[in-house]
């Protein structure tokens, strides 16, 4: 305690100019994201802190910054890490060029293949990198009750979990029906975090139900993609959280919603984010870039990356460049282009003109390994019975996540469902890979154009057992088959010919590789996908989230197709009798 207080002598007595600061910014274009205004302010640091705004302060070492604008760091308030499929230290080395200083993580990937023990690994693989990562604590472990996960998460759980100091709050809370229909399970769950943060999962949730879910404690949602939905939800009280991910886009539909009276309840996410698109756009720093291009006044736009989500989730000494803060900064050469020159993270420079200053700690911990159990596969494994004319089918949309459910006349060849091509109707199959059970979902999908051969991978939201889009049979058991073989990962197959494949070894969902390698990797891998015909520019982006019962209409677990609006197993055949089960 003593030395906290000698530390805050300091800082108190550099503020008021006693004592030289130990940095000092001399004559930056602060960005102030409480005043809204920009003004001409040396920025005087003290260890970790900012100590004072004003004109005259004097460091131990000074640098003139005239010319320059100064914002704080950037803040991710909705990113899955495994979305990125990089270690958390991985992530924070790609991260940091683009201003960002900090994200708020939900690791419920990870949970739902290794339960507790994936969190706690992301938890310490995060304590010691130049990036400060937060955690939500995983609220659907499982997603819901229509596929198998490798693990379940307790309330129990989520009692001890949220006594560490990293875990803000509730994450995601998917189960909206459980929520409607006042699942005690999922009751107990909003209570137990009744006193944090606890972000919701909505998708085209508006009205009485919507009044109903918000009432339930939830603050937040992600998963706006409708103006009119997100103007609802902003008047009942919820932060809009406006997304641009590798998956779902929904900046341009929900920007022209913000002015100067709201701006204080939006922030900017990207919940998933592949290696290519942080590469070649950028994270948090690409979405102010287009929303000031669109029109947004600048200050706006950095507001809604840095103070919206730190006051959401109580962050009280970042998000702002302000005495008392953290010294978290940007600085630019060009406000309204983004133009990132240096990151500071706690008062020390992290990039510095193209210069990362920060590398991965030593290892001293092995990695875990999670098996995989798959019970044996054959061609024969992935045939369909022809119980009807016509099917439901899965629709792919470009750019988004949801799915309409299509009807199709299905072709078929001694009473076996075919493909076709010509329409562009292949089959889909979800692999169960955590327990053994040799239980396999079986249905059709439009909007890959495939050809021949197949896509198969380990990442599919939620539960990430093996999912797999295909031609021919026996691609489809050759592409999973080969995923398998790696402990997980992606693979483009041709009959047992695998023609790339990215190795995903932690949890079937992460690589050991750098960001360069990692978006290599997948380059060659799409365009193995492009030799086969595939038309989707993402297709394993796609691919993952045809198997999440959470986002409408129509998907696929290892249990079977599931029309998510009813929140109930359908069978393929159309003219077949269903069954809400």
């Amino acid at each position: 305690m003593k030395s906290q207080v000698v530390t805050l002598q300091e800082r108190i007595q550099a503020a008021r100019g006693n004592i030289p600061a130990e940095m000092v910014l001399k004559k930056g274009r602060v960005v102030n994201v409480f005043s809204g205004t920009v003004e001409e302010r040396d920025v005087a640091l003290h260890g970790r802190w900012v100590v004072g705004l004003g004109n005259g302060y004097h460091g131990k070492r000074e640098i003139d910054i005239s010319g320059k604008w100064v914002v704080p760091g950037l803040i991710d308030g909705h990113l899955h890490i495994e979305s990125s499929m990089l270690l958390p230290s991985r992530l924070a080395q790609a991260l940091i060029p683009h201003g960002t200083t900090a994200i708020v993580s939900d690791p419920h990937e990870v949970a739902n293949v290794m339960g507790v023990e994936g969190i706690r690994f992301l938890m310490e693989e995060s304590e010691a990198i130049s990036m400060d990562v937060f955690f939500m604590a995983p609220s659907c472990v499982p997603a819901t009750h229509l596929e198998t996960s490798g693990a379940t998460v307790s309330l129990s759980d989520l009692e001890r979990l949220k006594q560490e100091a990293r875990i803000l709050g509730l994450a995601e809370m998917m189960n909206y029906p459980g929520v409607l229909m006042g699942d005690p399970q999922v009751l107990e769950k909003l209570i137990l975090f009744a006193d944090k943060v606890i972000d919701g999962h909505s998708p085209a949730l508006m009205g009485r139900d919507l009044q109903a879910y918000v009432s339930a404690g939830i603050g937040s949602d992600h998963e706006t993609a409708d103006p009119e939905e997100a103007l609802e939800k902003l008047e009942s009280g919820m932060l809009v959280m406006i997304r641009e991910g590798s998956g779902a886009k929904n900046l341009d539909a929900l920007l022209p919603l913000v002015n100067k009276q709201n701006a204080r309840r939006f922030c900017f996410v990207c919940d998933d984010l592949h290696p290519q698109d942080l590469l070649n756009r950028g994270h948090i720093d690409y979405m102010i870039r287009r929303a000031i291009q669109k029109g947004l006044d600048p200050v706006t736009a950095v507001q809604l990356a840095t103070l919206n989500p730190a006051e959401h989730f109580g962050l009280k000494q970042r998000g702002a460049v302000a005495p008392g803060y953290q010294a978290d900064l940007v600085i630019l050469s060009d406000l309204e282009a983004f133009a990132i020159e240096q990151v500071y993270k706690e008062g020390l420079p992290v990039f510095d003109q193209g210069d990362v200053r920060t590398a991965p700690p030593d290892r001293d911990r092995a990695i875990p390994r999670w098996p995989f159990r798959v019970a044996g596969l054959t061609p024969e494994s992935f045939r369909i019975r022809q119980e009807g004319a016509s099917a439901r089918v899965i629709q792919v949309i470009p750019g988004q996540i949801l799915t309409p459910m299509g009807v199709e006349r299905v072709r078929s060849r001694d009473g076996w469902v075919s493909t076709d091509t010509e329409r562009d109707i292949l089959k889909l199959a979800v692999v169960e890979r955590h327990h053994g059970s040799g239980r396999i979902g079986l249905g059709l999908v439009k909007g890959f154009g495939l050809k021949a051969g197949a896509l198969a991978s380990s990442v599919a939201h939620d539960s990430h057992n093996v999912i797999a889009v295909g031609v021919e049979d026996q691609d489809l058991c050759g592409a999973v088959n080969a995923v398998c073989g790696m402990s997980g990962g992606m693979v483009a197959a041709k009959g047992d010919r695998v023609l790339a494949s990215t190795p995903l070894p932690v949890a079937g969902l992460m690589s050991l590789d750098t960001v360069e390698n990692l978006a290599r990797q997948l380059d060659a891998l799409n365009a193995a996908a492009g030799s086969l015909g595939c038309a989707v520019s993402e297709p394993f982006m796609a691919l993952s989230f045809l198997a999440l019962p959470v986002i409408p209409e129509l998907k696929l677990t290892d249990m079977g197709l599931v029309d998510v609006r009813r929140f109930a197993k359908v069978p393929l055949f159309a003219d077949q009798a269903e069954s809400f089960t």
